[in-house]
């Protein structure tokens, strides 16, 4: 478990290698990420922007951004707490991911919270994981 606070905003990851979707000898591993946002400060935010760098064993990089997370934009009351969970292929049977959520405020205030460099590793990965 990876845990990270930005202002107020605690962001929790929770990664799975998934071996019954991955293929080794296609070069193909999956992962599942349950990740969860917890507002411990005393302002209302909404999850608006969501970016994604994510670098393969290879050192292979891809960048994701979009509106929100799985179709989803949550706004986080003081106290609430929002969970979702998703996934990530690599062609390399290890990787670390990390990333931004950009957040606003009820006055329109927008800022970034950071999500935590995670580590993707399989039970393939050969040597040193993450």
């Amino acid at each position: 478990m990876y845990s990270q606070t930005t202002r107020h905003i605690q962001v929790t990851v929770m990664p799975v290698f998934l071996a019954e979707q991955s293929d080794p000898s296609e070069s193909h591993y999956v992962w599942a990420y349950t990740i969860q946002l917890e507002n411990l400060g005393p302002e209302s935010a909404q999850l608006i922007n969501r970016h994604w760098h994510i670098t393969d064993s290879q050192g292979g990089v891809q960048e994701v951004q979009g509106v929100g997370v799985i179709g989803e934009q949550p706004r986080l009351e003081p106290g609430d707490t929002y969970q979702y969970s998703s996934g990530v292929a690599l062609k390399t049977p290890s990787g670390i991911m990390v990333g931004t959520y950009e957040m606003e405020t009820d006055t329109g205030e927008r800022f970034l919270i950071d999500i935590p460099t995670f580590s993707l590793d399989s039970p393939d990965q050969v040597g040193r994981p993450n």
